[in-house]
């Protein structure tokens, strides 16, 4: 019997690598692949106003069974520059992509509801250029954004149980959340960011408001696209205020999502649902 067991071994293992072999089947969301995996998420797109006759697509999902009482908390996630957030990727995706799509996973097999909508013409957020943020389209198709989200657009989803994320130019937009959107947010997780003006290493954080929403930082130590300072400037702001914030520093990594961030985000935002 143990020769026979053995004299198999070799089909079992080409049959693990070649048909499928480490496919874990989530409520929304799939990973496939062994030596390099695959996690994909289902999810419909919506369009929602941006100027007129500009519209954005945003993608979305809410978890399986039945919403809670008020719908589902949700995770609104902004897109760094260049990169739209996708609910497929594989190891290896630029940016730590594969984490981000982590985070969705994440966030759908835990009962909140994932909302990512696209920057400007997928290129980037507009928090921090030299403008009045509050003439700008992304101001506008924001506050578009949120109400559609309160008129049940996207399902049942509560409004009043909203958290955001998002990475480098998304993780700026984050922050801006808590300066021109008082009282929309329950939590923030920023990751690879810093405050919603700051710029790579042009970075001054001034008082910030009292309702600032409570905060969390994911970063990379040896980001050099946003410097790890710039994240601890925002911090030690946070703190000084008595804000709620809290951080994880990857001292491997640069600017992109990690293996950690998901967990992180997910039982920050956990605290506050």
């Amino acid at each position: 019997m143990l020769k026979r067991i053995t004299m198999l071994m070799p089909l079992l293992i080409g049959a693990l690598l070649f048909a499928g072999a480490g496919e874990v089947d989530a409520a929304r969301c799939k990973t496939t692949g062994f030596l390099i995996k695959t996690t994909s998420c289902s999810y419909s797109t919506k369009k929602i106003q941006a100027r007129p006759g500009i519209f954005r697509d945003v993608r979305y999902q809410v978890p399986e069974g039945t919403a809670p009482a008020g719908g589902w908390p949700v995770v609104v996630m902004y897109q760094g520059s260049f990169f739209t957030v996708q609910f497929s990727r594989t190891q290896g995706a630029p940016f730590g992509g594969y984490y981000e799509v982590k985070v969705i996973e994440k966030m759908l097999d835990n009962g909140f509801a994932v909302i990512a909508p696209d920057a400007g013409l997928d290129l980037f957020w507009e928090t921090n250029l030299p403008t009045i943020y509050e003439l700008t389209a992304d101001y506008i198709f924001l506050n578009n954004l949120f109400a559609a989200i309160r008129n049940g657009s996207f399902g049942p989803i509560n409004p009043n149980k909203k958290f955001a994320t998002g990475i480098s130019s998304g993780g700026y937009n984050t922050s801006r959340m808590a300066v021109s959107f008082p009282g929309e947010f329950k939590a923030l997780a920023i990751q690879s960011g810093s405050y919603a003006t700051c710029s790579g290493p042009l970075c001054i954080v001034p008082t910030l408001p009292s309702n600032h929403p409570p905060t969390y930082f994911v970063h990379g130590f040896l980001d050099a696209v946003v410097p790890w300072w710039t994240m601890d400037l925002y911090y030690d702001k946070l703190r000084s205020q008595g804000i709620p914030t809290d951080r994880y520093t990857d001292y491997l990594a640069g600017h992109e999502w990690v293996s950690a961030s998901a967990g992180k985000i997910y039982s920050w935002f956990n605290q506050y649902r």
